[in-house]
């Protein structure tokens, strides 16, 4: 059964900033919300939450209206069915984590354990249930937090940096369970962050924020691809694709991935033949031949047509956007090096990719 999709438009005025956004997200599915610090986007979770009161607003989630206020519909935020996730776990330190997550059952409307239960399986907290949580690690922490919120049995996740507050050792020990929520809930999630790594791994839907304002809307990958907000990412520009292992080269210890446009050679790291995973290729990474090269030690070399040529962050560098099939790379080269190799939307080109990496 196909979920509603979710409406938000909200207005808010801050001191830095307005934020003004009108948004039509999946009913499912983890939407991110990206930019810089201070672009807006815990303040559109909270007014999401009804912590902000807002004019002329409206919030439907999954086809369920929250604040209408054209119609007079307005539900204060205990009324929502959401659950909450900020970025430090806020847990009751006197109670174990069988007593926190209790207590935010009590508080639910018709309260269900059979939902906790769940909770607790999806996140694997079976075994933490009696610690006191002075004794958790940040990463535990956090996954019992969000089962305390999946607890209520919400028709909306909102996760505020969730990673935030973690050393990088704890984010990857937390992100497979993200990855979790996302593969086998079916309510929608909100999920704020500036880390461009976290979008790569987690993200379904992208929306892009500066000073208050939505610069992109749309599936990941797309978003991702354009040239209009590479100034977002800087560095970290590059392309999302959706792929399959498909073969194992058991003698170099290496697999490869098959993707809609090519296939690419990367480092083996066990996964089963068949399994569908996500390939960030950062644009730093790929060059451009105008003919097939030899003798070179880069393995994964594609054929692709120039789509466009736009600016970069630095008046040098140019970035290259490039049809690979149905899929879609960014290269990031010289300006002289676009003069030198004459480059133009519509030519036939060669990407050399040195480098690829597996998000999960």
């Amino acid at each position: 059964m196909s979920v509603p999709p979710s409406r938000i438009r909200l207005k808010l005025q801050r001191a830095a900033f307005a934020l003004d956004v009108d948004l039509e997200l999946p009913g499912q599915g983890i939407t991110v919300l990206f930019g810089v610090s201070g672009s807006g986007k815990t303040s559109l979770l909270r007014c999401v939450a009804g912590l902000e009161r807002t004019p002329d607003a409206r919030v439907a989630i999954a086809g369920e209206t929250w604040q209408d206020d054209a119609t007079g519909i307005y539900l204060p935020t205990w009324q929502r069915p959401l659950g909450y996730v900020f970025q430090e776990a806020s847990l009751f330190e006197h109670l174990t984590v069988r007593g926190n997550l209790q207590f935010g059952l009590q508080r639910a409307k018709d309260a269900d354990s059979s939902a906790l239960n769940a909770a607790i399986d999806l996140l694997g907290i079976a075994a933490l249930l009696e610690r006191k949580t002075s004794q958790l690690s940040g990463g535990e922490r956090q996954r019992v937090a969000i089962a305390r919120a999946l607890a209520t049995q919400p028709r909306l996740l909102l996760l505020d940096e969730p990673l935030a507050a973690l050393d990088h050792a704890r984010r990857q020990d937390i992100l497979p369970w993200l990855e979790r929520l996302r593969d086998e809930l079916k309510i929608p999630m909100l999920y704020v962050t500036h880390s461009s790594d976290e979008v790569a791994r987690l993200a379904d839907t992208l929306v892009v924020l500066d000073a208050g304002q939505v610069k992109a809307c749309g599936p990941v990958a797309e978003v991702l691809a354009r040239l209009d907000i590479p100034v977002v990412l800087g560095d970290d520009a590059g392309a999302l694709l959706s792929a399959r292992i498909e073969e194992r080269d058991e003698r170099w210890q290496l697999a490869r991935l098959a993707f809609n446009g090519g296939s690419l050679w990367v480092r083996d790291t066990g996964l089963p033949l068949g399994r569908q995973v996500r390939v960030r290729v950062l644009a730093r990474d790929v060059s451009i031949a105008l003919d097939p090269p030899s003798q070179t030690s880069i393995q994964n070399v594609l054929p692709c047509v120039v789509q466009a040529i736009g600016p970069d962050t630095h008046a040098s560098q140019t970035l290259i956007q490039l049809q690979c099939g149905q899929s879609v790379l960014l290269a990031r080269v010289t300006a002289r090096a676009v003069d030198a190799l004459q480059l133009k939307p519509g030519m036939q080109v060669w990407a050399q990719v040195k480098s690829v990496a597996l998000v999960e």
